[in-house]
């Protein structure tokens, strides 16, 4: 009797069905990612460099293929669930552990160091997924086929990791950017020689993407307190923080007022083989540049509310922490036109011009007090809102669109 219950316990998972809503668990899992990005904002802070940005950057990569590994895992099969629930709690316990360690992961010492624990935590991550992956697509031999071909060439992405983790400096850095770009390159490389993975539900994966941004977009909010400190009282402070919620505001109406509905509901629509490929590259790749945005500009509106707290910390900002400001502005603003380039939403040369001119204003970020330039960020981001509004559908077709994508 014990033994029959053990068997019916780690039989494979049924797949999903087609049509779901993303779980709870599932949220629990993207905030423990997104503690994992407080901590490499904690990294690059307490004033950011060039080299500090990059090693944040490079870091996010490695937490974002994890993360999005484990979000198609949780559209083929639920998450919440007997095995693959206790692997999702050890994958999250990683993940806990490699946040912890991110602010010391470039940081070699004796014995088990903080680039080790984060490299030792990542592989424990990717074994895992690939693990459950493999085990809940039973029944579909090509799919494990696919599976192993991926786990290979991951595994040789691990190598340079783990050797760049005992090492320092230059070669530190190299062998971690070597490893990244297997595991990117394996996984288009994967797509190419065997096909994209099935997408089971598109409702679930779209709600994915859209929770674990706007869970980023409160880190932005959080970034306004920090900056603040104890001087949130003063009027001065409070005005500006006032305007960095209008940014965080208007990131958000960029994306979820048309762009992310139209886009869900287009996913849906699609052909099962074109779906998946837009899954993967509207989706998995290209979120990576609106979550890297949001990060590094709430790195940029935290020193803003630095400056302005604290009269010590110069009347200007320093040319890293403008470029974070106005280039991670830039980075999500690219990163949302492409999104709604690939998932059949128009683009045009109007909202083009908008995110370029995010860039070239760090120039004045350099230039304008800190309280100026955040404000003419805010002033673009309206600019872009109002780009939006002019390209509207009708009442009749806004009404069509977003009744198709009420909750089920």
């Amino acid at each position: 009797m014990g033994r029959e219950r053990v068997r019916r316990r780690l039989r494979a998972p049924r797949p999903g069905p087609d049509q779901r809503r993303v779980t709870p668990f599932e949220i629990f899992f993207d905030l423990v990612f997104v503690f994992a990005l407080t901590r490499i904002m904690a990294l690059i802070e307490p004033h950011p460099t060039p080299a500090g940005m990059a090693k944040g950057l490079l870091l996010l990569v490695l937490l974002w293929v994890a993360w999005l590994s484990y979000t198609w895992l949780g559209n083929h099969t639920p998450a919440d669930v007997g095995v693959v629930r206790g692997g999702f709690l050890v994958a999250m316990a990683a993940l806990f552990l490699a946040a912890l360690a991110m602010p010391q992961a470039w940081t070699p010492g004796p014995g088990l160091d903080g680039p080790l624990i984060v490299v030792l935590a990542y592989v424990v991550l990717r074994v895992v997924h690939l693990t459950l992956f493999h085990w809940a697509a039973t029944g579909d031999p090509a799919l494990r086929a696919r599976i192993r071909f991926f786990a290979f060439v991951s595994a040789v992405g691990w190598v340079p990791l783990l050797l760049g983790a005992l090492l320092d400096g230059a070669a530190h850095a190299a062998l971690w950017v070597l490893g990244f770009a297997v595991e990117v390159a394996g996984q288009r490389l994967s797509y190419a020689r065997r096909g994209a993975w099935p997408l089971r539900s598109p409702t679930h994966f779209a709600e994915r993407y859209g929770l674990v941004l706007i869970i980023s977009l409160g880190e932005s909010v959080v970034a306004a307190g920090v900056g603040a400190a104890s001087a949130v009282t003063e009027p001065p402070v409070l005005a500006v923080a006032l305007v960095a919620f209008v940014v965080t505001v208007s990131l958000w109406w960029l994306y979820f007022h048309r762009t992310y509905p139209a886009a869900a509901l287009a996913l849906a629509a699609a052909p099962a083989a074109q779906r998946a490929r837009m899954a993967a590259d509207a989706y998995s790749q290209t979120h990576l540049l609106l979550v890297a945005g949001v990060i590094y500009l709430a790195l940029g509106v935290e020193q803003v509310l630095e400056h302005v707290a604290d009269p010590q910390a110069g009347p200007r900002l320093n040319p890293s922490a403008a470029v974070a400001l106005f280039g991670g502005a830039a980075v999500y603003l690219a990163g949302r036109l492409l999104f709604r380039r690939l998932t059949g939403q128009p683009v045009g040369p109007v909202r083009l011009a908008v995110a370029g001119a995010a860039l070239p204003l760090a120039v004045l970020g350099t230039v304008l007090p800190p309280p100026l330039a955040l404000a003419a960020l805010a002033g673009l981001l309206l600019a872009a809102i109002a780009v939006d509004r002019r390209g509207e559908p009708s009442a009749a077709g806004r009404s069509t669109v977003t009744d198709a994508h009420q909750p089920v």
